[in-house]
């Protein structure tokens, strides 16, 4: 299921009856923070560090966004979503005289590196028309000037009853708006003042960066689709990551439980950083009891990490994001990251140096730790969530058997979609057990499961004649992840306003 967004509507492609569970090789990553120009609130898919400067220029000296992505796929991410956020930025402002008045516009992406500038010009419009005019839109790169993006509007006007009015002419554009009052006349021609000049006004006012970011800009609001909800806009993601809004500050309570909340409804994994005021094992685990913090969508760790020369400390979620997605692709996401040689760039090692006993309490307390490896370089080991004192079964602590449920959920939510809009009950029945069953086969063949002994049923057959959609349909799951004690039993309720995904008592049992 694709999910396009035009104009605050969701459109949602539905994936076609009986398409096979694919499995995705490439676990997607989400990043959001502050950068120096790019728009905002507005998912962008990257693939690489350059792709990333592109868009969202160097990084801030002290930023925490752009080391991130750095980190990312210098430890094997290749598929990343980043959500720029800002705190009170402003877009520069351009001023076009009007034979009565100023248009003014503004730049949709505000930054004090953001670079625009505009052009009017009367071609091809009759001597008698004087309304109409053409605007020429241009964004440039901030280093070489060269012009990265162009629109070119013909035939605008500044009357609203206009069919070309610029206001609506200008809601979809990438580089700038109209601000009010807008003038009665159209805008002058832009002169020329020598051959060499190319006609084009420079803002009269620069982009402003805007203050330090708050928890509250980082999960921003579910109604406008700005901050954490952005990501509405994304079809699926597998992990989540919040980079420091401020040098030597972590997410706050705030932050961390929304984004929390968020990845539970996304069936998503939030990486978090630990605090950088812990210095040892016992700060650590006093600090993680006294935040409250306790959910199996949560993956942590300690220590923090520092330059071999002692230089810097450094968080490093971004690169444990994107260490998780090589290990996806290398190994599944339902293997245990300790025999996966989870290893952190050369040049990096553990902050504070832990005994074994230590390593094991801050394990049981639901930490990953980096440790000393004999490579030489620093590992990530533990394989667990932060859901040490959650109610949830107690194998939802291993990071790879929460990984697992999240990736087949997500999946089957996505591919039984279509059974919602079925009438037919008994038919949904059949192809759903059908479906899901080949997908189950699939990771039990790939070493998912600890046996082959899994079951699936759907709830769509039982009553005879035809089926009401708003009730939905209700997927049941019986499994054993690999390396659990325990067989799962997950109930997926498919209902037009969207999925729930629960634990149940209740599902079919395997003998």
């Amino acid at each position: 299921m694709a999910d396009a967004v035009e104009r605050g509507i969701t459109v949602s492609e539905i994936a076609p009856m009986d398409q096979p569970i694919g499995v995705d090789p490439e676990t997607a990553a989400a990043f959001i923070g502050r950068a120096r120009r790019g728009p905002l609130d507005v998912p962008v898919p990257v693939g690489s560090v350059a792709e990333f400067r592109r868009v969202f220029g160097a990084p801030f000296p002290d930023g925490s966004l752009g080391p991130a992505v750095e980190q990312f796929f210098a430890h094997g991410g290749r598929r990343l979503f980043v959500v720029r956020v800002a705190n009170n930025a402003r877009g520069a402002m351009l001023c076009l005289p009007a034979a009565h008045g100023m248009l003014v516009l503004r730049d949709v992406q505000p930054g004090a590196a953001e670079r625009i500038r505009a052009a009017v010009d009367y071609d091809r419009i009759p001597d008698d028309d004087r309304e109409h005019f053409n605007l020429t839109l241009q964004r440039l790169a901030p280093d070489s000037r060269l012009v990265i993006d162009q629109e070119i509007h013909a035939r605008l006007s500044c009357n609203e009853d206009d069919r070309a009015f610029i206001g609506t002419a200008l809601a979809t554009s990438s580089i700038a708006r109209p601000q009010a009052p807008l003038p009665p006349g159209r805008p002058l021609p832009t002169a020329k003042r020598d051959p060499h000049d190319p006609g084009y006004v420079e803002p009269v006012q620069p982009g402003s960066d805007g203050g330090e970011l708050t928890d509250y800009d980082l999960v921003g609001s579910a109604e406008r689709g700005t901050g954490l909800f952005a990501l509405d806009q994304v079809e699926h993601f597998d992990l989540l990551y919040l980079p420091a809004p401020a040098p030597g500050v972590t997410p706050g309570p705030a932050a961390i439980l929304a984004a929390e909340l968020y990845c539970r409804r996304r069936g998503a994994m939030l990486v978090m950083d630990p605090d950088g005021d812990w210095q040892d094992a016992e700060d650590a685990v006093a600090g993680i009891r006294r935040s409250g913090y306790a959910s199996p969508n949560v993956l942590t760790y300690f220590p923090r990490v520092v330059e071999r020369d002692g230089s810097k400390v450094h968080a490093v979620g971004g690169a444990v994001a994107g260490l998780l997605c090589r290990h996806d692709r290398q190994f599944g996401s339902w293997e245990s990251i300790d025999g996966s040689g989870l290893e952190l760039a050369r040049g990096l090692e553990p902050a504070v140096a832990l005994s074994s006993d230590e390593v094991r309490r801050l394990v049981k307390e639901g930490f990953n730790v980096v440790t000393p490896a004999r490579t030489g370089r620093a590992r990530l080991e533990g394989s667990v969530t932060l859901a040490r004192h959650s109610h949830l079964p107690a194998d939802f602590a291993s990071l790879h058997v929460r990984r697992l449920c999240l990736s087949m959920t997500s999946a089957i939510e996505r591919a039984t979609r279509w059974a919602v809009f079925e009438p037919d009950g008994a038919r949904v029945a059949r192809r759903i057990r059908s479906q899901v069953h080949a997908y189950l086969s699939w990771l039990a063949a790939s070493g998912a499961f600890a046996d082959e002994q899994f079951a699936v049923d759907c709830d769509a057959g039982l009553h005879p004649g035809p089926r009401d959609p708003r009730q939905g349909v209700t997927v049941l799951l019986s499994f054993r992840p690999a390396g659990a004690a325990e067989r799962l039993s997950l109930t997926l309720h498919q209902a037009v306003g969207g999925c729930r995904v629960a634990i149940s008592a209740f599902a079919k049992s395997t003998p």
